[in-house]
């Protein structure tokens, strides 16, 4: 361990993974409350899927602008103070979503929202990973995305059971309640290093004047495109598509929530393959080629009913469970002045890339339907995780204690 206390390690590795819990509720908490939230706002008919589409396409555009700032912070600050900011803010609008009254204010919080919750998920990793010794920290990432990944299980059940501002009041309220177990969770040795010496922290454009650099920030956002794509589009409007198919009785929440007790299966077995195998990069290789595969059954070979469905969904989030794997490939890549940087707009990039696919998909709709506008857009994404995983650097084991020369 690279820090004294094993301890105090456990207990950042905790406060991380409950961290990323309320982040994922929240953030899987609109795809669940969406239609229900929609039409008691007096939203109808085809009028629901377009609107639908624009608040998360306001949510995914408020995490792409709050990756960039959080991740900038939290190498210029540090990861403590991202994981105290960005919680606040999307608590808060958490709490607000659960207020408004029409669509622009709902869409105006999602934009909120998402700038906060692009903070949480980019500096917990950071930390642990720079806590944790070389060997172990793909266990430590793969607890914190797995238990958060759960964040949206109860989201489920919580929209179940209570109506959906309730809902996003419990979202708000746990986010606050989880404030008070971050005191006393202390800040990176490796970043503490570097804060007192003349270094050059958080320069985001330095990804892009280096085109070795930037190609390989570049490679860590397209290995997740596929993931977020089946997420945000697949299964958030698994209605749509299981009308398409002939299948009845689907609802988006449930279809929304064996997704993610797939994904936290995936995260787990991705992440312990991962330090099993010694590999980051053939772990995330092989989960790909299962999504296509399972993306190919969910579209063509999907029209047994509402068990197979909600199977297929299940084992959708299984095959794209390796973003623990994903995320920590990026915290690897990358020397300690830009690690949260990456760390952070990384996996908000790839959630934000759900908007041009968004767009595409919709644009792709009239022209060939839903089913093979989906597929077109699946295949884009999946070619291009395919040829960036397999160009990949391998970061198993690789020492974090350095900068890059910028």
């Amino acid at each position: 361990m690279q820090e004294s206390g094993s301890k105090n390690i456990k207990a950042i590795v905790i406060v991380a993974a409950l961290g990323y819990f309320v982040d994922i509720y929240d953030l899987i908490l609109f795809s669940i409350v969406r239609i229900s939230s929609l039409k008691s706002l007096g939203v109808q008919g085809d009028e629901l899927l377009s609107s639908g589409v624009l608040l998360l396409n306001m949510q995914m555009a408020g995490m792409l602008l709050g990756g960039i700032i959080w991740g900038i912070l939290g190498d210029k600050r540090g990861r403590i103070s991202v994981l105290f900011g960005s919680i606040i803010m999307y608590s808060v609008a958490n709490i607000l979503n659960g207020m408004v009254t029409d669509v622009t204010q709902y869409a105006v919080l999602r934009v909120i929202a998402g700038i906060g919750l692009a903070g949480e998920l980019g500096a917990g990793i950071t930390l642990v990973s720079e806590v944790m010794s070389k060997e172990a920290r793909g266990y430590g990432t793969t607890i914190v995305a797995s238990v958060g990944i759960l964040g949206a299980v109860v989201a489920a059940l919580v929209a179940d059971y209570f109506e959906w501002r309730t809902a996003y009041y419990v979202g708000g309220g746990l986010g606050l309640m989880l404030l008070f177990l971050r005191i006393g969770v202390y800040e990176s040795g490796m970043f503490k290093n570097i804060k007192t010496e003349e270094v050059n922290r958080g320069q985001f454009h330095h990804l892009f004047t280096n085109w070795a650099r930037f190609a390989k920030y570049l490679k860590c956002i397209m290995i997740g495109a596929p993931l977020w794509f089946v997420v945000g589009v697949l299964v958030t409007f698994s209605d749509a598509f299981a009308k398409a198919l002939g299948v009845q009785g689907i609802a988006p929440s449930k279809s929304v929530m064996f997704c993610y007790i797939g994904l936290a299966f995936g995260d787990l077995l991705s992440g312990f393959l991962s330090q099993y195998f010694k590999s980051r990069k053939k772990i995330i290789l092989a989960f790909v080629i299962s999504t296509n595969i399972l993306i190919i059954l969910y579209l063509f070979v999907n029209s047994f009913g509402a068990f197979y469905f909600y199977t297929m969904c299940l084992l959708l989030g299984v095959s794209c469970g390796y973003w623990a794997v994903f995320v920590t490939n990026a915290s690897e890549q990358f020397g300690t002045n830009l690690r949260a940087t990456v760390t952070t707009t990384v996996p908000n990039f790839v959630r934000g890339s759900v908007v041009p696919l968004t767009l595409l998909f919709q644009f792709l709709i009239s022209s060939v339907g839903i089913i093979y506008s989906a597929a077109i857009v699946a295949g884009l994404a999946l070619v291009l995780a395919y040829v960036s995983a397999a160009k990949m650097e391998e970061t198993y084991g690789k020492d974090l204690d350095y900068i890059e020369m910028i």
